[in-house]
């Protein structure tokens, strides 16, 4: 079993890369609380939620006319995990390629106690405080 500290790092070592494509590409989350979530972490470049009232191909149809790769980043829950299967085959569909890994770092990292993006800042904060780390 992994300590507060090594999650703790291997959690903050995910939102840096998150943070690092956001720079060269757009993440892809769920919802506005989840934008408003990354924000908190530093993350505010090219994040985008899902737009209601278009289906998933036409919303990767028009994230891939200017990126040729797309960061999905859904909750880890049972709807974010279709959410996810289909956004990946859209965006595979529109010659793109998409980036899962952060997604599949931070479900493992967050066990249990986290299913969704908007609950990570308030995650890392406990973990800090169980590895007695001071905010930065």
């Amino acid at each position: 079993m992994m300590s507060p500290e090594e999650r703790l790092e291997r959690i903050l070592k995910a939102i840096d890369e998150l943070e690092s494509l956001s720079e060269e590409m757009p993440i892809v989350v769920e919802g506005k609380r989840d934008v408003e979530a990354l924000g908190r972490m530093g993350i505010a470049k090219n994040v985008v939620s899902l737009s209601k009232g278009i289906s998933v191909f036409a919303f990767c149809e028009s994230l891939t006319r200017n990126w040729n790769s797309v960061v999905i980043l859904t909750d880890w829950d049972r709807k974010g995990g279709r959410l996810a299967r289909k956004l990946k085959e859209a965006v595979e569909a529109n010659g793109a390629r998409p980036i899962e890994s952060i997604r599949t770092q931070l479900a493992y990292l967050a066990k249990k106690e986290v299913k969704d993006v908007e609950s990570i800042p308030t995650f890392v904060q406990n973990l800090r405080n169980l590895a007695g780390v001071k905010q930065p």
